[in-house]
């Protein structure tokens, strides 16, 4: 079992990178190989619209064509078992890294006939962990529940499953005191980094052993797309 991990945000050690970790510890524990790969070490594009990958009996058909940082990367994720994708949430959605790469990452085997079919070979299911600053209570306000269950949905149909965890109010800084942060509760948000937190990382981890151990079908079960 190959697990991957793919991190979006510009941090390495904060909370999308911590949560990343926990899932991959997850299956890890059920003896699955892991890998952790942070998107902002690398220089690459989005797609560029050449639809190399859609070409009748081209080279690059259902594969990306555009060489770059990302090209190794795309292999690692079309051998993996299974696939954690984590992005803070910056103006509604996740990263433009994470953006790019979701371009790149599910357009190469999306094929244009009547059914928008899959032309990839390895199912595996993909996990989508967000964190932001928003309260739980507001993610129908901001949309997000709409806007990101979409990009999930078009993963779902591509690659056979999707689960997400979506992680609210979240902790941005260690001292609050050195940032204009008036809109914050420096002691509400420091309570709740130590005692919920702790619960989303279990979340995660818990992530990871359904990934390292259930079959696609199993997880697309228990998420259903629509």
């Amino acid at each position: 079992m190959n697990v991957l991990a793919i991190n979006g945000s510009p941090r390495k050690s904060w909370n999308t990178a911590t949560l990343l970790n926990k899932a991959l510890e997850g299956a890890a524990a059920q003896g699955a190989a892991t890998e952790l790969i942070h998107l902002y070490d690398l220089s690459y594009k989005g797609c560029i619209s050449c639809f190399a990958c859609k070409l009748k009996d081209g080279k690059s058909y259902g594969k990306c064509a555009y060489q770059d940082d990302l090209t190794p990367v795309l292999e690692k994720i079309a051998n993996a078992d299974a696939v954690f994708l984590g992005s803070p949430i910056y103006l509604g959605n996740v990263t433009g890294e994470m953006r790019s790469l979701m371009e790149r990452m599910a357009f190469q085997y999306l094929v244009y006939d009547k059914n928008y079919s899959s032309l990839i070979e390895k199912k595996k299911p993909v996990g989508f962990i967000y964190t932001m600053n928003i309260k739980e209570e507001m993610l129908h306000e901001w949309g997000y529940d709409i806007i990101l269950p979409t990009t999930e949905k078009a993963f779902a149909r591509t690659f056979g499953a999707t689960e997400s965890l979506y992680v609210t109010d979240t902790y941005q800084f260690s001292d609050y005191d050195k940032y204009v942060v008036t809109a914050f509760d420096a002691a509400a948000k420091k309570q709740r980094r130590e005692e919920v937190f702790p619960q989303d990382c279990e979340k995660a981890y818990a992530m990871g052993v359904r990934f390292a151990t259930k079959s696609v079908a199993e997880i697309g079960a228990g998420q259903p797309v629509g």
